[in-house]
Protein backbone atom coordinates (compact mmCIF):
# COMPACT_ATOMS: atom_id res chain seq x y z
CA UNK A 1 0.00 0.00 0.00
CA UNK A 2 1.48 3.22 -1.16
CA UNK A 3 -1.28 5.78 -0.65
CA UNK A 4 -2.47 7.06 2.70
CA UNK A 5 -6.08 6.67 3.69
CA UNK A 6 -6.56 10.43 3.30
CA UNK A 7 -5.12 10.30 -0.22
CA UNK A 8 -7.50 7.50 -1.14
CA UNK A 9 -10.43 9.40 0.30
CA UNK A 10 -9.54 12.49 -1.74
CA UNK A 11 -9.21 10.41 -4.90
CA UNK A 12 -12.58 8.78 -4.22
CA UNK A 13 -14.21 12.18 -3.70
CA UNK A 14 -12.84 13.39 -7.03
CA UNK A 15 -14.30 10.49 -9.03
CA UNK A 16 -17.68 10.57 -10.71
CA UNK A 17 -17.66 6.80 -11.22
CA UNK A 18 -16.81 4.28 -8.50
CA UNK A 19 -15.67 1.74 -11.11
CA UNK A 20 -12.92 4.13 -12.20
CA UNK A 21 -11.79 4.52 -8.59
CA UNK A 22 -11.82 0.76 -8.11
CA UNK A 23 -9.81 0.03 -11.27
CA UNK A 24 -7.17 2.63 -10.42
CA UNK A 25 -6.84 1.78 -6.72
CA UNK A 26 -7.60 -1.93 -6.36
CA UNK A 27 -4.12 -2.62 -4.98
CA UNK A 28 -4.72 -0.08 -2.22
CA UNK A 29 -7.93 -1.62 -0.91
CA UNK A 30 -8.29 -4.12 1.91
CA UNK A 31 -10.48 -7.19 1.52
CA UNK A 32 -11.54 -9.14 4.58
CA UNK A 33 -11.83 -12.48 2.83
CA UNK A 34 -10.99 -14.46 -0.28
CA UNK A 35 -14.67 -14.65 -1.24
CA UNK A 36 -15.12 -10.87 -0.92
CA UNK A 37 -12.18 -10.23 -3.28
CA UNK A 38 -13.34 -12.89 -5.74
CA UNK A 39 -16.88 -11.50 -5.81
CA UNK A 40 -15.52 -8.03 -6.54
CA UNK A 41 -13.37 -9.42 -9.37
CA UNK A 42 -16.31 -11.35 -10.82
CA UNK A 43 -18.41 -8.20 -10.90
CA UNK A 44 -15.60 -6.00 -12.22
CA UNK A 45 -14.70 -8.42 -15.01
CA UNK A 46 -18.33 -9.44 -15.67
CA UNK A 47 -17.50 -13.13 -15.21
CA UNK A 48 -19.77 -16.02 -14.25
CA UNK A 49 -18.67 -18.45 -11.56
CA UNK A 50 -19.49 -21.52 -13.64
CA UNK A 51 -17.35 -20.36 -16.56
CA UNK A 52 -14.46 -19.46 -14.26
CA UNK A 53 -14.64 -22.84 -12.54
CA UNK A 54 -14.56 -24.67 -15.88
CA UNK A 55 -11.59 -22.63 -17.11
CA UNK A 56 -9.83 -23.23 -13.78
CA UNK A 57 -10.40 -26.99 -14.08
CA UNK A 58 -11.53 -27.12 -10.45
CA UNK A 59 -14.04 -29.44 -8.83
CA UNK A 60 -17.33 -27.51 -8.82
CA UNK A 61 -18.17 -28.23 -5.20
CA UNK A 62 -14.72 -27.21 -4.00
CA UNK A 63 -14.67 -24.05 -6.11
CA UNK A 64 -18.13 -22.94 -5.00
CA UNK A 65 -17.01 -23.37 -1.38
CA UNK A 66 -14.14 -20.96 -2.09
CA UNK A 67 -16.47 -18.45 -3.74
CA UNK A 68 -19.04 -18.73 -0.94
CA UNK A 69 -16.46 -18.34 1.82
CA UNK A 70 -16.98 -21.84 3.23
CA UNK A 71 -13.49 -22.96 2.18
CA UNK A 72 -11.26 -20.45 3.93
CA UNK A 73 -7.85 -22.06 3.36
CA UNK A 74 -7.64 -23.34 -0.22
CA UNK A 75 -4.26 -24.51 -1.42
CA UNK A 76 -1.96 -22.12 -3.24
CA UNK A 77 -2.19 -24.15 -6.45
CA UNK A 78 -6.01 -24.08 -6.38
CA UNK A 79 -5.92 -20.29 -5.98
CA UNK A 80 -3.50 -19.94 -8.88
CA UNK A 81 -5.75 -22.17 -10.99
CA UNK A 82 -8.68 -19.95 -10.06
CA UNK A 83 -6.62 -16.91 -11.07
CA UNK A 84 -6.05 -18.48 -14.50
CA UNK A 85 -9.75 -19.28 -14.75
CA UNK A 86 -10.57 -15.64 -14.10
CA UNK A 87 -7.86 -14.33 -16.42
CA UNK A 88 -6.27 -12.34 -13.59
CA UNK A 89 -3.17 -10.29 -14.21
CA UNK A 90 -0.07 -10.66 -12.05
CA UNK A 91 -1.06 -7.95 -9.58
CA UNK A 92 -4.53 -9.41 -9.09
CA UNK A 93 -3.10 -12.92 -8.69
CA UNK A 94 -0.56 -11.77 -6.12
CA UNK A 95 -3.28 -9.92 -4.19
CA UNK A 96 -5.42 -13.08 -4.17
CA UNK A 97 -2.50 -15.06 -2.75
CA UNK A 98 -1.80 -12.37 -0.15
CA UNK A 99 -5.43 -12.21 1.01
CA UNK A 100 -5.37 -16.00 1.29
CA UNK A 101 -2.24 -15.95 3.46
CA UNK A 102 -0.27 -18.22 1.14
CA UNK A 103 3.15 -17.53 -0.27
CA UNK A 104 3.51 -15.02 -3.07
CA UNK A 105 4.82 -15.90 -6.51
CA UNK A 106 8.59 -15.59 -6.25
CA UNK A 107 10.53 -14.92 -9.44
CA UNK A 108 13.65 -16.72 -8.12
CA UNK A 109 11.66 -19.95 -7.81
CA UNK A 110 11.75 -21.77 -11.19
CA UNK A 111 8.14 -22.96 -11.04
CA UNK A 112 6.86 -19.60 -9.85
CA UNK A 113 8.81 -17.74 -12.52
CA UNK A 114 7.31 -20.02 -15.18
CA UNK A 115 3.83 -19.29 -13.79
CA UNK A 116 4.58 -15.55 -13.78
CA UNK A 117 5.74 -15.83 -17.40
CA UNK A 118 2.49 -17.56 -18.34
CA UNK A 119 0.35 -14.97 -16.55
CA UNK A 120 2.23 -12.10 -18.18
CA UNK A 121 1.85 -13.72 -21.61
CA UNK A 122 -1.87 -14.38 -21.03
CA UNK A 123 -1.61 -18.15 -21.38
CA UNK A 124 -4.55 -20.17 -20.10
CA UNK A 125 -4.34 -22.98 -17.55
CA UNK A 126 -3.87 -25.73 -20.13
CA UNK A 127 -1.07 -23.84 -21.88
CA UNK A 128 0.52 -23.09 -18.50
CA UNK A 129 0.46 -26.74 -17.46
CA UNK A 130 1.96 -27.70 -20.82
CA UNK A 131 4.76 -25.17 -20.23
CA UNK A 132 5.35 -26.47 -16.70
CA UNK A 133 5.42 -30.04 -18.00
CA UNK A 134 7.90 -29.09 -20.76
CA UNK A 135 10.16 -27.68 -18.06
CA UNK A 136 9.76 -30.81 -15.90
CA UNK A 137 8.08 -28.72 -13.17
CA UNK A 138 4.98 -29.79 -11.24
CA UNK A 139 1.77 -28.84 -13.03
CA UNK A 140 -1.06 -26.97 -11.35
CA UNK A 141 -3.62 -29.47 -10.06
Amino acid sequence: MKKTTDELLNILKSKRNYSDFLKENIDELYFASISEYLEMLLAQKKLKKGEVINKANLDKGYAYQIFNGNKTNPSRDKLIMLAFGMGLNLGETRKLLKISNVSDLYVRNPRDSAIIFCIENKLDLIQTNEKLDELALPVLE
